[in-house]
């Protein structure tokens, strides 16, 4: 299953809602006749859709298998202030290599111990 920040992704991307992200997995996609398929197919689509779910497969893949689109990708969402959240909300993200534990969280009411 794809992270959820690709499941949002893929929801901006099947809304058309950031041109530059868009026009980014496009041209990643162009020359992959079936990412194009699932790309096309989540236009329009909602977010829990099984047409996001798959073009989020889809971007994960493309992800895997080349690193740099992976930071270009995250980088004109970030720009696009997808790693936002809504008032009141919380966004958490860890990223690059990670040794060593990690706290992700909003309103901790009491001890986090290790």
């Amino acid at each position: 299953m794809p992270e959820p920040v690709l499941i949002s992704l893929a929801a901006a991307l099947a809304a058309r809602s950031v041109v530059g992200l868009y026009k980014l997995v496009k041209e990643k996609f162009s020359e992959d006749l079936e990412a194009t398929a699932a790309l096309e197919a989540a236009e329009g689509a909602a977010e829990d859709s099984a047409e996001v779910r798959a073009l989020a497969t889809r971007l994960s893949t493309a992800e895997a298998e080349d690193p740099e689109f992976a930071e270009r990708l995250h980088r004109e969402w970030d720009k696009a202030g997808g790693n936002r959240a809504e008032t009141g909300g919380v966004v958490n993200t860890v990223s690059g290599t990670v040794s060593g534990k990690v706290v992700q969280a909003r309103d901790i009411h009491g001890n986090i111990s290790f």
